[in-house]
């Protein structure tokens, strides 16, 4: 009975893997292929680069790579800097209300960022930062689950090697540098991983705040590519998407088992 179990739990697992990865299937399918064989799988049919060369001559793709590798590296970054500010001072520095303020924190985690939409848009339009790299990416430093990962990476630590740090002379901010940042490496692999996938696949804000090619990231410029007054080919729009998707494939199959690792590291204690 548990071994008819245990190839029925594959079987289903191997089911729902099919059915995610299904629309990438067809959409690497597609973007090799004439529009009517794709659509029709005539598995005879030669494959061509035709369709990226289409996709590629149809926007300014250059321009949206760099946009969205900025708008990632620019909200990684502050990111780092405040969830590891925030972080060590949840897990090491002890003043009052710390509990209080860390579930005020954690709220955050229950809000959709959609529901600040208005509010963000308002506050960067004050800043006059609207329709600009930093203006799409500060709404977006300051993560509670970015703080709670790294509160849980520091409370880790052993706490000798604090007291050792602070004999030695160091003080709060050495002590974080030279021996909890270090530690925390697996941490910070895991959320810079998540980080990035998720803001390089971000479309509802970048679309409301940026108005211009020197701005938007891929989702905004691949949807406006998609749009069905420019005309609809599914081969060439999944050509487009193919290209959009390339960098996150690439950098999961290379980093497969680092991100596996790092996860299984960081793990909640």
């Amino acid at each position: 009975m548990s071994v008819l179990l245990r190839h029925l739990e594959s079987f289903g697992a191997l089911l729902l893997a099919v059915i995610w990865i299904s629309p990438l299937l067809f959409a690497f399918w597609a973007a090799f292929h004439a529009t009517t064989d794709a659509v029709n799988f005539n598995l005879t049919a030669p494959w061509t680069l035709e369709n990226f060369r289409t996709a590629w001559d149809g926007a300014p793709w250059l321009r949206y790579f760099l946009n969205t590798f900025m708008l990632v590296t620019v909200i990684l970054i502050g990111q780092f800097i405040v969830t590891t500010l925030a972080g060590f001072a949840f897990a090491q520095v002890r003043f009052p209300g710390r509990d209080i303020v860390f579930i005020l924190v954690l709220m955050q985690l229950f809000i959709l960022p959609e529901v600040l939409i208005v509010e963000n848009y308002v506050m960067v339009s004050r800043l006059g930062l609207f329709d600009t790299i930093l203006g799409v990416g500060m709404p977006y430093m300051a993560s509670a689950f970015g703080i709670f990962l790294m509160r849980q990476a520091f409370k880790g630590v052993p706490i000798e090697l604090h007291e050792a740090a602070r004999i030695e002379g160091c003080g709060w901010f050495g002590i974080l540098w030279r021996v909890y940042v270090p530690l925390a490496r697996p941490t910070y692999l895991a959320y810079a991983l998540v980080s990035v996938s998720t803001h390089w696949n971000n479309f509802l804000w970048p679309l409301i705040v940026t108005n211009s090619p020197d701005t938007r990231p891929l989702t905004v410029g691949l949807s406006i590519f998609g749009a069905p007054e420019n005309g609809v080919d599914i081969s060439i729009i999944s050509a487009a998407t193919m290209m959009s998707v390339a960098p996150l494939l690439v950098a999961f199959l290379v980093f497969q088992r680092q991100f596996v690792q790092a996860f299984l590291r960081a793990g909640i204690k």
